[in-house]
C-alpha cells in the first residue's frame, strides 16, 4: 500500500485476517485478499500472480541470487518479502505505508524479524524511492500498491515507473502486478513501455482472477526460448516454483 502524499491525517483502513481450508488470508477493512499464506507452510507462495513475480528469477544467475538485493513496495501478506529472505536468502527492503500491516505481518503471517539482510521501512514508498540512497542497488524490484478496495494500482503513471527503473541495478528486473475493476492493463503497460523502452518489457496472460504481471528490465535481453526453459527447469528444482508453466503465458512485449 502506498500514496504519493504528505498528508499524514489521512486514515489508513483497519488490518484484519481470515483462515479459510488452510489458508490465512490478509484483509484491509474489505472482503478483498490483499495477501495468503499457507498456515503449513508459512514461506511458501500460495496464489499464482504472487509466483510469477518471481519471473525476474528467468533473467540472473540462479548460483548469484543469495548476493543480490530484493525490494518490495507494498508488504502485503509479506509472502513476497520472506521468500526473497527466507528461502532466497537475498537481501530484502520492504517498503510499507501503514504500520499495522507489518504488525500483521510479524503477528499472523510468520514476518522473520529484521536483521543485517531485512529492513522493513514505514513509508509512502512513492516518495521513499526519490530517496538516492536506493538508486542502482535493487535487483528485484516488486511493485504490489492497491488500497483497500483494490480497485486499481494506487500508483501507475510513467513518473512513478521512471523511479522505479532508477532503483535498479543494470541487471536488475521489476515485477508489477496489474489488477482491479478500475485499471487498465493496456494503459499501464504503455505507461511501463515508456519509462523502461519497449524492448525491456515482457507480459504474462493474466490469471484466473484476472492479476496480470509485468515485467520490465534495467538493460533490456532477450534470450532464447531454449534458454529460459533450462534456467525455467533450475527455478522449479531449486525452489519449487512453477516457472517451466510461465513460459506458456509469458512473452516479450510487442506494440
Amino acid at each position: 500500500m502506498a500514496r504519493r502524499t504528505t498528508d499524514i491525517d489521512d486514515e489508513l483502513p483497519e488490518v484484519n485476517f481470515s483462515d479459510y481450508h488452510g489458508v490465512r488470508c490478509l484483509h484491509l477493512g474489505t472482503a478483498w485478499v490483499q495477501g495468503s499464506m499457507l498456515l503449513d507452510d508459512p514461506y511458501a507462495i500460495e496464489l499464482e500472480y504472487v509466483q510469477r513475480m518471481m519471473a525476474w528469477l528467468l533473467f540472473v544467475d540462479p548460483t548469484s541470487v543469495a548476493a543480490r538485493h530484493a525490494m518490495q513496495l507494498g508488504l502485503g501478506a509479506g509472502t513476497l518479502t520472506k521468500f526473497c529472505r527466507k528461502t532466497l536468502r537475498m537481501k530484502t527492503t520492504a517498503i510499507e505505508l501503514n504500520p499495522m500491516v507489518l504488525h500483521a505481518c510479524r503477528g499472523w503471517f510468520k514476518l522473520p524479524p529484521e536483521d543485517a539482510k531485512l529492513k522493513i521501512v514505514i513509508a509512502d514508498a512513492s516518495l521513499e524511492i526519490l530517496h538516492p540512497e536506493w538508486h542502482g542497488t535493487v535487483d528485484a524490484l516488486q511493485v504490489d500498491l492497491y488500497d483497500h478496495e483494490a480497485a486499481a494500482p494506487v500508483m501507475d503513471d510513467e513518473a512513478f515507473y521512471g523511479d522505479c527503473r532508477a532503483l535498479l541495478t543494470d541487471e536488475g528486473c521489476m515485477t508489477v502486478n496489474l489488477f482491479g475493476r478500475a485499471s487498465s492493463y493496456e494503459r499501464s503497460l504503455v505507461k511501463i513501455a515508456a519509462a523502461f523502452g519497449e524492448d525491456a518489457v515482457w507480459a504474462f496472460k493474466p490469471t484466473r482472477e484476472g492479476n496480470t504481471v509485468v515485467l520490465a528490465q534495467r538493460t533490456p535481453s532477450r534470450p532464447t526460448r531454449e534458454a529460459l526453459a533450462q534456467r525455467a527447469e533450475t527455478l522449479q528444482t531449486r525452489w519449487n516454483l512453477p516457472a517451466p508453466k510461465w513460459l506458456r503465458v509469458f512473452k516479450p512485449f510487442k506494440t
